[in-house]
């Protein structure tokens, strides 16, 4: 029996039937096409990307296909979309690919795998340099058909109850962060919590957990943090460039018209540009807003870095054995540092350069 079989059997289908989650709609030529989503209705940024990919693919196809967004929680949890899209069950997903490194670890380098990718990087090997070819590799062993459809840029380390001192600070905190970043933290000593982005507040409230990444500035502020503790790492090491995908049920996308298809591509590249736009536009205002709220920003120290990077490699080390991850490494490691090499002695410099100069 394959994977898609099984999950068509599984739990899921009978849960998804209990609470009424049906099949595509078909009507007049027209289509409805059901989106679940990884976040909470409403959550800054990562909400936006989702809403805005489906209203560009009803508007771009004149209604043509009309997508159904369900938030976290109003047909299947954050953390079962995937099994729900892949089974059958709903259409599409809209989230973070790295909530899913248990389906396989490969997923982590589309949304971020610690010391990996800018935004700018990851496009660039998204688009130019295999990325998406490996993305569909991946996608068509769960019946996927994936697009990058939205960006954070890079996420902040995050917020913390008392200060970072040293590597051995981590050892027994509770602390947030999914994807291979919290493997990586998790080999530091911390207890790490994966958490769906609605459950982040009230965890760090209660004291269930001690500290948490979410985003950036403009989305902590949001989701109120700086209520709860006013210690802020800005720079983290586990997402630099945080992609955001479109994952629709391979089916489902091999049965629309080539014109359709093509606009669900398109919808979620211009989501993901638009996205990231919308999160670098806001961050500044929304720190500055959080510093004059009495947040204290802190950088961690270069031991805390070192131990990073250690626990990091170690875990990419550890998935070595599985040659479809390997292959995903060794594409995204190699157009990371062809980039990088441009970039830091053109941009890189520039911004030196500029603050320099201005002040």
């Amino acid at each position: 029996m394959n994977r898609r079989s099984f999950l068509r059997t599984s739990a899921l289908g009978g849960t998804a039937a209990a609470t009424g989650l049906a099949a595509p709609a078909y009507a007049q030529g027209k289509r409805t096409l059901t989106l679940v989503t990884t976040w909470g209705r409403g959550l800054a940024g990562v909400h936006d990307s989702a809403q805005r990919v489906a209203d560009s693919i009803t508007a771009m196809t004149d209604g043509e296909l009309t997508v159904d967004l369900k938030a976290a929680g109003e047909l299947v949890g954050a953390f079962e979309v995937f099994d729900a899209v892949t089974a059958g069950q709903a259409d599409m997903y809209h989230g973070a690919d790295y909530y899913f490194v248990g389906q396989h670890p490969g997923y982590a380098f589309f949304t971020a795998v610690p010391f990996g990718m800018t935004a700018q990087e990851l496009v660039n090997w998204y688009y130019h340099d295999g990325g998406h070819e490996l993305h569909d590799e991946l996608g068509q062993i769960f019946g996927l058909k994936s697009f990058l459809a939205g960006n954070t840029g890079a996420q902040a380390g995050g917020w913390f109850r008392n200060e970072i001192k040293g590597p051995e600070d981590f050892n027994g905190l509770k602390f947030r962060m999914p994807g291979l970043g919290g493997k990586a933290l998790g080999k530091l000593g911390a207890s790490v919590q994966n958490l769906p982005g609605a459950e982040v507040y009230q965890s760090l409230s209660s004291g269930a957990i001690d500290g948490t990444e979410w985003i950036g500035p403009w989305a902590d502020e949001k989701a109120g943090f700086q209520e709860i503790t006013k210690i802020y790492y800005t720079a983290g090491f586990h997402e630099p460039g945080a992609g955001l995908s479109l994952a629709m049920n391979r089916e489902v996308f091999d049965s629309l018209s080539p014109a359709h298809q093509k606009i669900v591509e398109i919808a979620s590249g211009e989501s993901h540009q638009w996205n990231l736009s919308q999160f670098l536009t806001n961050n500044g205002a929304a720190l500055q807003r959080l510093q004059s709220g009495g947040v204290k920003i802190m950088e961690f120290p270069d031991s805390v870095w070192d131990a990073f990077g250690k626990a990091s490699q170690e875990v990419h080390d550890e998935n070595m054995g599985d040659e479809l991850y390997k292959k995903i490494y060794d594409s995204a490691m190699a157009s990371m540092r062809s980039s990088s090499g441009w970039l830091v002695k053109s941009e890189g410099v520039y911004r030196a350069q500029r603050d320099r100069v201005l002040g």
